[in-house]
């Protein structure tokens, strides 16, 4: 995936507390900077988690992650979080992320979430004001599919 594919990035600095003893960012905070990137790709596009959701009888439960690391950050590095939806479902949808320090990409991912009732915790399709307001904020539609799309929160 081009850098150009992504219209939203969010800035962070790295802080002493997330690098390990070899003075890198410890890997598993990688995915809470890909959360912070997606809590502000959802204010991007107006409509800030959960408060949108819940109001409609709705909730997000993450069903799969996958990071791949290409180069490390180091303590005091700023970082910028790229995200977009790159997947739109019936029922899920897939973001794409990349981490760069500069130009330099240091990792990519993919996170897939499911919307469910907040109450049953059942899929059931994507909020049409959702699925509306990533078509309108995205630069690079992202692929939408509405079969085989059946995966359920745990």
């Amino acid at each position: 995936m081009a850098r150009s594919d992504f219209r939203f990035g969010h800035r962070l600095r790295v802080r002493w507390a997330e690098v390990d003893r070899q003075g890198i960012v410890f890997n598993g905070h990688y995915l809470t900077y890909f959360d912070v990137g997606i809590t502000e790709y959802y204010r991007a596009i107006g409509h800030p988690y959960p408060d949108d959701l819940l109001a409609c009888g709705c909730d997000l439960f993450a069903r799969r992650a996958e990071i791949e690391y290409h180069a490390s950050a180091a303590y005091d590095d700023l970082l910028e979080v790229c995200v977009r939806v790159a997947k739109l479902g019936n029922s899920s949808f897939q973001f794409a992320l990349e981490i760069y320090h500069g130009e330099d990409l240091l990792v990519s991912g993919v996170l897939v979430y499911v919307n469910a009732d907040a109450q049953s915790k059942r899929s059931k399709p994507l909020p049409p004001f959702f699925r509306d307001a990533v078509r309108r904020f995205e630069t690079t539609a992202p692929a939408e599919s509405a079969s085989g799309d059946r995966p359920q929160p745990r």
